[in-house]
């Protein structure tokens, strides 16, 4: 169905794409990989029309296409479903899926034509949790991912992108947009399927392309490759290289203490973060892994139980008490994404009254390249993380408490990630590191605490294997 061939790109004098091929059938998924700035989605721009290639051609069904505009690709077949949707809240679902092409009646919007024809494409879909009436900004996430399928679909699209679907969708929701992708594959749909996630990758995809430093290294069947390799491929080292070496030595000094802490999502949580260890908090969606961490750090505080240094009533009083919460949702939590990198180191120090300087702490978090005067917003997410860990430096603090810290980011920025925290556990510093990826935490972890119900239920050894910790999680 879709045939790209010796596609090259260049901006300002620099080349981001060179001589790139890409073939996609019908009722295929086909993954594209790579780290970050390995040309994904300017390869994927060039398919939607958002940027015209300097070489190479595309085809669709065997003719030729030439797109000048989106608008030029979208009536070839190409839809692309970007990572920040391009909903309007306020309206209906069944008006964001006909926006700019409503059905008109009498010389009036044909809203219940609108309506129908929503429901029909959401029915082929097999979803039937919200209705075409709906507000977009009562649905979920989730929800929200299915309206930009349905969109889509309303435009006939055969070709359609997916950039980084999953990111912002909860565990439970992910299996939903599994559901949905199979749908489209069923129908006779070209998925392309981006995304960092390796496993998902391995779950949906038949086929899977490589790009590296904006080349095609290698397109594969899925069943031909493994995590190992394909992260070899990407990155240019092994998966045991993946994550760093456990400290050595036994942990130091006892920095944080909870003894029966609790309250309105929490009960009886004992925990000990130590000197030099990180532990790992597993737990299924809603176990209340999240509320534990903002509970530590006195942004949801425990109401009842004791902990030492003093039980924080408040953000402030965590951080005078030498503790720092990378959140979960860097843009929405941890940065003031339209403030540049030293605004946003700068922010804590300032509650604080200190005066760190700001380039060397970005060079400590391996910042590439270290720019003080650069915009958040523009960064990737990877450094985007580094600058939220940058920000927690300038502190000091004893204890860090990690949410998902490489959530969206690509595998090369995670290794650097992983490397940063176990530097800061070797200088001396607690962590508590939640992850939804078991790799992860396994990988990273001195011990792993399990959270079920509010509630930890049980502690695990360093290298214990995912079915234990999912035993623990699930309760079975």
């Amino acid at each position: 169905m879709l045939k790209m061939t010796g596609i090259g790109k260049s901006f300002l004098g620099t080349r981001v794409l060179s001589g790139v091929d890409l073939e996609v059938a019908a009722g295929e998924v086909h993954a594209v990989v790579g780290e970050n700035g390995a040309g994904k989605s300017t390869l994927m721009k060039i398919l939607a029309g958002v940027h015209t290639p300097d070489e190479g051609t595309i085809e669709i069904d065997d003719r030729a296409r030439v797109f000048g505009h989106p608008l030029d690709a979208q009536r070839a077949g190409v839809s692309i479903i970007y990572q920040e949707f391009t909903l309007l809240s306020e309206r209906s679902v069944a008006e964001n899926v006909f926006l700019g092409r409503e059905p008109v009646r009498r010389g009036l919007v044909d809203r219940a034509a609108m309506s129908r024809a929503t429901r029909q494409l959401m029915h082929e879909l097999g979803e039937e949790s919200f209705s075409p009436d709906d507000l977009v900004k009562r649905l979920s996430v989730a929800q929200q991912q299915v309206v930009e399928i349905v969109k889509a679909l309303s435009v006939n699209a055969r070709i359609v992108v997916m950039d980084e679907p999953t990111a912002s969708l909860a565990e439970h929701e992910v299996e939903l947009l599994y559901k949905l992708v199979r749908r489209l594959r069923e129908r006779g749909i070209a998925v392309v399927y981006i995304s960092h996630r390796l496993r998902e990758i391995f779950e949906l995809a038949d086929r899977i392309t490589v790009l590296k430093d904006g080349a095609r290294v290698t397109t594969e069947t899925t069943d031909r490759l493994t995590t190992s390799t394909l992260v070899a491929l990407m990155v240019g080292r092994e998966l045991t290289d993946y994550y760093p070496p456990r400290a050595s030595r036994e942990p130091g000094e006892r920095l944080l203490a909870v003894t029966g802490g609790g309250n309105d999502r929490l009960d009886g949580i004992d925990l000990e973060l130590r000197a030099g260890e990180i532990v790992g908090l597993a737990g299924l969606q809603g176990s209340g892994r999240t509320e534990l961490v903002k509970a530590l750090f006195g942004a949801e505080p425990f109401t009842r139980g004791t902990m030492t240094p003093k039980r924080p009533a408040s953000v402030r009083e965590g951080i005078a008490a030498g503790l720092g919460l990378v959140t979960e949702d860097r843009k929405a939590e941890g940065l003031v994404l339209h403030q540049t990198v030293k605004e946003n180191v700068l922010l804590v120090a300032r509650t604080q009254n200190k005066r760190p300087k700001v380039l060397d702490l970005l060079k400590r978090v391996r910042l590439a390249p270290p720019r003080p005067d650069q915009v958040a917003r523009y960064l990737s997410g990877g450094n985007q993380q580094k600058v939220v860990l940058a920000k927690w430096l300038t502190v000091a603090p004893k204890v860090l408490l990690f949410d998902e810290p490489t959530r969206g980011v690509d595998v090369g920025a995670k290794a650097a990630i992983h490397e940063l925290v176990r530097e800061l556990a070797e200088d001396g510093l607690a962590v508590l590191l939640i992850s939804s990826e078991l790799p992860e935490l396994i990988g990273m972890s001195d011990r792993i605490l399990v959270l079920r119900d509010g509630r930890i239920v049980g502690q695990l050894p360093a290298g214990s294997s995912e079915e234990a910790v999912m035993h623990l999680a699930a309760g079975s």
